[in-house]
């Protein structure tokens, strides 16, 4: 499902199935986890391959990164398709997963700032 692309030092690359849905979200998720447990703190996720993402995929993708942030770590995501990041704008998502337009880009971006409940946080709207 996840295929790693590069593992160096905290830092894994791994490329995102062509569905990310409610048949494989939980799957993918749990080989996130299993990344996050051996050490990584920066999971940058390549989408250059999904082709179809639901609101399972989303939720998969909070998940791991609350994962990530219980152990100060972070998510990218890279390279989503243009209609998906029409949709991430419109339902808001790239305020809480921004896009890196490619996986060098992702890996060379600074650390993100507030964490994922903060940037749910719509208490200050």
């Amino acid at each position: 499902m996840l295929t790693v692309r590069m593992r160096q030092g905290n830092t894994t690359v791994a490329r995102l199935p062509e569905a990310v849905d409610y048949d494989t979200a939980s799957h993918v998720g749990d080989e996130c986890k299993s990344l996050i447990k051996q050490g990584c703190r920066t999971l940058v996720l390549d989408a250059s391959q999904v082709q179809y993402l639901d609101s399972s995929g989303i939720s998969m993708l909070i998940m791991v990164t609350r994962a990530l942030e219980e152990r100060d770590g972070t998510l990218r995501i890279a390279d989503l398709s243009d209609h998906y990041q029409q949709v991430w704008h419109v339902l808001g998502l790239d305020t809480m997963f921004p896009i890196a337009p490619t996986v060098n880009a992702a890996l060379e971006s600074p650390a993100t700032g507030p964490s994922l409940d903060e940037r749910l946080d719509t208490s200050s709207m």
